[in-house]
């Protein structure tokens, strides 16, 4: 069947329009699968450094019909076509456009080796350097599948092989590349902001704004950094909720490594209490929420549940529309005890300056996921007051009071300003012993009848929330 198409192929070029050539081509693969539409470009040799890519030509066609211009230039370039090509570039298609993968007809037809379009894409004036989602190019393609000729055609106009540095999360079989790899050149990083270790900054990613940790240089050499970097990196991908901050992509196999998620131009809590102070207590009440139901879908994560172990407002950003997301989470390693109990593989690298570190944490014990709960309780405390836990105290002595000498600070608001049933909550969560503290599950139902009960006392700044599960 396949050698008929391509017979057919042949015979309407010689006789008949581009139009029905592609109706003919496409006419088996419909009838077989219900997507007619797809703009990657899957029919072939695929790049060199495509996880999944094939060395021939599948017996099944598998590019649908209704395509649009750029994957019919790309059709065309893989069966070695000029005619069609041709057709194409002068109604107008862009020779540079692109598929899904950042493939363009010169990736294909180097792949292929048809060294007559490579020539006709040139001369039509082809990016002869571009670069995929792998960063591979059309010589480096020509060169993996031994298309010799098509490799020097390139090198006579300048191509250039793209030179791979290796990095400690490399892989030696492209097909282990993981799904979630970008192309590091579709990321641009504002080169104004320096790059110091764990920060992230801003970004663009085809032209979206996104956030962007970077590995600095000193870490590849420090096994430690190297996986702390994977661990938060597994965890990023398997996490999916409205309050937990949303996983784009990374970078593994090419230097500099970088983890990419969601941007959010409100920045984070820390900065928006410093300049709000005392929040009322309806967005008090919002903003604890979202923390609690983000931290217990973390916790809740399945088979193992997630804890955060570093708990702050620098690590919960405030997105557009006011909601809050958690961030931060699997920068520290730990090991497991039980399936609820773990402890800090290194726990000399605790921040003692860190005002919301629990207790048990703090003293290099073990602990559990109600740790994070007592950092939500501070959290929560510095909402409602709006200054830090024993203010004006340098941070390391207010921690050591909290978590030494086990003092809490006084909530010192009236009654009037904020219900009784609040400030109970957040006594029980920052409890010393950390199995009397509520789970985040327990705190979700308390704030729940917090709020109704504000609702049917007329509270002054009270609110409806809607059912957010």
């Amino acid at each position: 069947m396949a050698q008929q198409l391509k017979r057919g192929i042949s015979r309407q070029f010689s006789t008949g329009s581009l139009k029905n050539v592609m109706r003919l081509s496409f006419k088996r693969q419909n009838s077989l699968d219900p997507r007619v539409r797809t703009l990657r470009f899957s029919f072939g040799r695929q790049s060199s450094l495509d996880p999944i890519r094939r060395t021939g030509v599948d017996d099944e066609l598998s590019v649908p019909e209704n395509l649009d211009s750029t994957m019919q230039l790309l059709f065309m370039a893989s069966r070695g076509d000029v005619e069609g090509v041709l057709e194409l570039l002068d109604d107008g298609v862009d020779v540079n456009s692109i598929d899904l993968d950042g493939r363009t007809a010169l990736h294909i037809a180097a792949c292929e080796g048809h060294n007559h379009v490579v020539e006709i894409l040139l001369s039509r004036k082809a990016n002869i350097d571009a670069r995929d989602r792998w960063g591979s190019t059309a010589a480096a393609d020509a060169k993996y599948y031994g298309n010799v000729e098509v490799y020097n055609i390139l090198k006579a106009r300048g191509a250039r092989t793209p030179r791979t540095r290796k990095t400690p999360m490399t892989v030696a079989n492209p097909r282990e590349v993981p799904e979630y790899e970008l192309n590091p050149l579709e990321l641009q990083v504002r080169k104004s902001d320096g790059i110091s270790k764990g920060t992230y900054q801003l970004a663009k990613w085809n032209g979206t704004k996104v956030s962007v940790k970077i590995l600095d240089k000193e870490s590849y050499s420090d096994p430690e950094c190297i996986n702390a970097f994977k661990n938060e990196l597994t965890l990023l991908e398997k996490v999916r909720h409205p309050n937990v901050i949303q996983f784009v992509g990374a970078v593994t196999q090419n230097v500099p490594m970088m983890i990419v998620s969601e941007y959010h131009t409100r920045g984070d809590l820390e900065t928006y209490l410093h300049k709000k102070g005392r929040l009322p207590l309806s967005k008090t009440l919002r903003f604890a929420l979202d923390i609690a139901r983000g931290m217990n879908y973390l916790h809740e994560c399945k088979p193992d549940p997630v804890i955060h172990c570093d708990l702050k407002p620098k690590n919960i950003l405030l997105d557009s529309g006011g909601q809050l997301k958690i961030a931060g989470f699997g920068v520290l390693r730990m090991s497991t005890i039980s399936p609820d109990r773990a402890k800090l593989l290194h726990p000399g690298i605790i921040d003692h300056s860190n005002l919301y570190v629990a207790p048990e944490i703090y003293n290099g014990n073990i602990f559990e996921k109600r740790a994070d709960v007592y950092s939500f309780a501070l959290i929560i405390y510095e909402m409602m007051e709006g200054v830090q836990p024993f203010h004006p105290k340098p941070p390391q002595e207010a921690v050591r009071l909290m978590c030494v000498d086990g003092k809490r600070p006084t909530i010192k608001q009236k009654s009037k300003s904020y219900p009784p049933e609040l400030k109970e909550l957040i006594e029980e969560c920052w409890n010393p012993q950390y199995d009397l503290r509520p789970t985040f599950s327990d705190v979700i139902s308390k704030l729940d009848k917090v709020i109704l009960n504000c609702s049917k006392q007329g509270w002054k700044d009270t609110f409806k929330l809607p059912c957010r599960k």
